[in-house]
């Protein structure tokens, strides 16, 4: 008989929690799991894999809509493997360019706390000139107008 896993056996052995694995079946990324009597979900080994090649994905940082492609290319032999890499080359960009942004920002908060300490540590609150420089724009901090609506 084929190994199965009830939802939190599954989530334990995949290190993903219950409400994760129902959302992964909600937006198609797991198909839905069969039901035994009562109505309780029952996977199997396969979804046992997909499950983590999707958590796998995900750590990586993949967003679900390239992390959906990636199971796509898993259950096509007709497509070829240079789509995933075309994917994964596209990742990585996107890493580069969060790594480059996130290196402005800590420099930018070095410069903060640089001034603070030459000009007003320990004064009172309304006075810290991290407060201050945090209403002025920074120069070369690079936000566009569609990743403030999303935060």
């Amino acid at each position: 008989m084929p190994m199965t896993f009830r939802i939190g056996d599954l989530a334990r052995c995949t290190r993903t929690n219950p409400p994760t694995i129902r959302y992964y079946e909600e937006i198609g990324l797991l198909p839905p799991a069969d039901r035994r009597d009562g109505g309780q979900r029952c996977y199997g080994e396969e979804d046992r894999r997909r499950l983590t090649f999707i958590r796998q994905c995900r750590e990586f940082g993949f967003p679900i809509d390239q992390v959906r492609s990636l199971v796509a290319l898993t259950q096509d032999s007709d497509r070829s493997c240079m789509e995933a890499r075309a994917i994964a080359v596209d990742h990585l960009g996107a890493v580069r360019d969060k790594i480059a942004e996130l290196r402005k920002l800590q420099s930018n908060l070095a410069d903060f706390v640089r001034r603070c300490d030459a000009a007003c540590a320990g004064g009172p609150g309304p006075d810290c000139t991290i407060l201050h420089d945090m209403a002025e724009p920074v120069a070369g901090a690079s936000r566009s107008p569609e990743r403030e609506q999303r935060q």
